[in-house]
């Protein structure tokens, strides 16, 4: 067995025995049951519940939860907005350092993007950010993505209670999600980084003087700090320009692996909390290694696609693609990254998506324009693949002639319009932005490197990862100028509550059905059968959404490679 093989099967065994504990313990936190951290959090959850005014007891219905999840959005945005634009009268600003000027369109870009957990970043890092903004970003990382694991949990709850109104409390829930889940494994986590060579100072950038007798300018700072939270928040906008790349980031392979289990660990977990709170654990199982099997074609895709040479150094050059790969990762390394990343809303690269083979960045691409169905972000991962399920039954329903349900309850016309509207967001969204930037002259002046079929495939790539609240990049794009600025943030903006504000449509919706029994015609939700319908019914959907658009791209940029 090649080490490539060892690797890959070593993590999704590690994440297949953290479902189930980890799944358990979401379902402890939410369903307020006792958790071996209440003794000490219980207290500053009281005190937090005092100083802002919550009852948890007060349930919001789906529309009070939809305002309050998008008006914390709101807020988070603003004052990033005016955070950044002032980041020069705050403490730790270096200007001879800092020379990326922050205009107010990349500044609003930049709040958008951290407030979705889409860490789009049109800038880099080292040399636009002050140490106190990179602070106020790690913490907008806890913000965005306890926010995305609350819209989650109240969905699960839509499922799980009958003849009801309420789909729970969202700043109850936002304030757990921090305290009980985010913030301890960040804490956790980053002292491992730090124990493995993650820089943690507020020290001034090195200035090191070179064999030539040349300075070289050393980043550092509070990385450990945002790197951690950056991957279980879902999150993923480095504090580096090449990210997870950088050794300071991620200086080992073991790095590579324990951050890689921090992005997926949760949303895979939520599988099993999901059967757990719809008492139908069977269920949750078959999400699960539904989004496994998924998981490991595309990253035997993904392997097979680097392990080949663009055929012009294919008889100089063995071992595959290495272009654009750090070596202590390797192929495996980054497109097991690669794999992880764009299946789960994190944008942590540890490789450049540019220097893909056209089918080994076709696979990232995919996965993003799935919807990020294959785990998933905190949340968002979990209901995008129940409608999709919802998708299915409902062809099944119609191949026996009866009303489909799921879990007991029934998907009349009401709930097939709110799966129809969420099918469509996308599409309709990725696919317009596209054609604008592919016919304007704003948008062909981004491709500044490439044109042609690796182009469009650059500005499709960039639609998708910002929709998809993902935040990867094909860097040669130039993505900093106004036009782009402005059209990611509808992306971002659509991506994020458009899909998230029809999901909790649809849980309110359910949450006031009553559960019906399962009769002759019900088909099962908890077989390997139904399993087989999920993932093919997801790859349909997507096949025909994008297979016009996966065309002029990276399979023709394929093809003509190997003519």
């Amino acid at each position: 067995m090649s080490a490539n093989a060892i690797q890959a099967g070593l993590f999704v065994i590690v994440v297949a025995l953290l479902v189930k504990p980890v799944g358990a313990y979401l379902e402890h936190v939410f369903e307020r049951r006792h958790t071996f951290l209440d003794p000490l959090l219980l207290p500053a959850e009281r005190l937090i519940h005092r100083l802002i005014g919550v009852d948890p007891k007060r349930e919001m219905d789906w529309k009070r939860y939809s305002l309050a999840f998008g008006v914390f959005g709101m807020v988070n945005v603003v004052v990033l907005y005016f955070a950044l634009r002032s980041q020069a009268w705050f403490p730790w600003f270096f200007p001879k350092v800092l020379t990326t000027p922050m205009t107010p369109d990349l500044a609003a870009n930049t709040a958008v993007s951290f407030a979705t957990t889409t860490t789009w970043q049109a800038y880099a890092g080292e040399t636009t950010m002050s140490y106190f903004s990179q602070l106020l970003l790690a913490g907008q990382n806890f913000f965005a993505g306890a926010a995305g694991l609350a819209v989650g949990i109240a969905f699960i709850r839509g499922y799980a209670r009958e003849r009801t109104t309420t789909l729970g409390n969202f700043w109850s829930d936002l304030i757990r999600a921090i305290l009980w889940v985010l913030l301890p494994t960040s804490i956790l986590g980053s002292l491992m980084l730090i124990a493995q060579g993650v820089p943690m100072n507020f020290q001034p950038y090195t200035i090191a003087h070179t064999l030539e007798g040349a300075t070289q300018t050393i980043a550092q700072g509070p990385v450990a700090a945002l790197e951690l939270i950056k991957n279980l928040g879902t999150n993923g906008g480095g504090f580096f320009n090449v990210n997870a790349a950088h050794p300071f980031e991620n200086p080992t392979g073991l790095t590579n692996f324990l951050e890689l289990l921090a992005i997926v660990v949760v949303p895979a977990a939520l599988t099993h909390t999901f059967g757990r709170m719809v008492g139908r654990p069977r269920d949750g199982w078959v999400l699960f290694w539904t989004m496994t099997a998924l998981f490991i074609a595309g990253l035997v895709a993904c392997n097979l696609a680097e392990s080949t040479m663009h055929p012009a150094f294919a008889r100089d050059i063995v071992g595959g693609n290495m272009e654009g790969k750090e070596q202590r990762f390797g192929i495996a390394g980054s497109a097991l990254a690669a794999e992880v990343t764009s299946n789960t809303s994190t944008g942590s690269y540890n490789a450049m998506d540019d220097s893909f083979q056209p089918l080994g960045v076709a696979v990232p691409l995919v996965n993003m324009l799935l919807g990020e169905i294959i785990y998933g972000g905190l949340g968002g991962g979990l209901y995008g693949m129940i409608f999709v399920a919802l998708i299915a039954l409902f062809i099944g329903g119609l191949m026996i002639g009866r009303t489909p349900d799921h879990l007991g309850k029934q998907i009349g016309p009401p709930e097939m319009k709110i799966v129809a509207l969420y099918t469509l967001v996308a599409p309709v969204t990725m696919l317009s932005l596209t054609a604008i930037a592919v016919v304007t002259k704003p948008g062909l002046a981004g491709l500044t490197t490439n044109t042609g079929t690796h182009g469009f495939t650059e500005i499709l790539f960039a639609y998708a990862s910002c929709f998809a609240n993902n935040g990867q990049t094909m860097a040669s794009l130039n993505a900093n100028n106004l036009f782009y600025n402005m059209t990611t943030i509808v992306a971002m903006l659509a991506g994020r509550y458009a899909l998230a504000i029809l999901a909790l449509a649809l849980a309110g919706r359910f949450a006031s059905m009553s559960r019906r029994p399962p009769g002759p015609g019900t088909l099962a939700s908890d077989t390997i059968t139904f399993g087989i319908l999920l993932a093919g019914t997801a790859l349909l959907l997507g096949a025909l959404s994008y297979l016009p658009a996966l065309s002029l791209g990276p399979i023709v940029e394929h093809f003509s490679m190997h003519p």
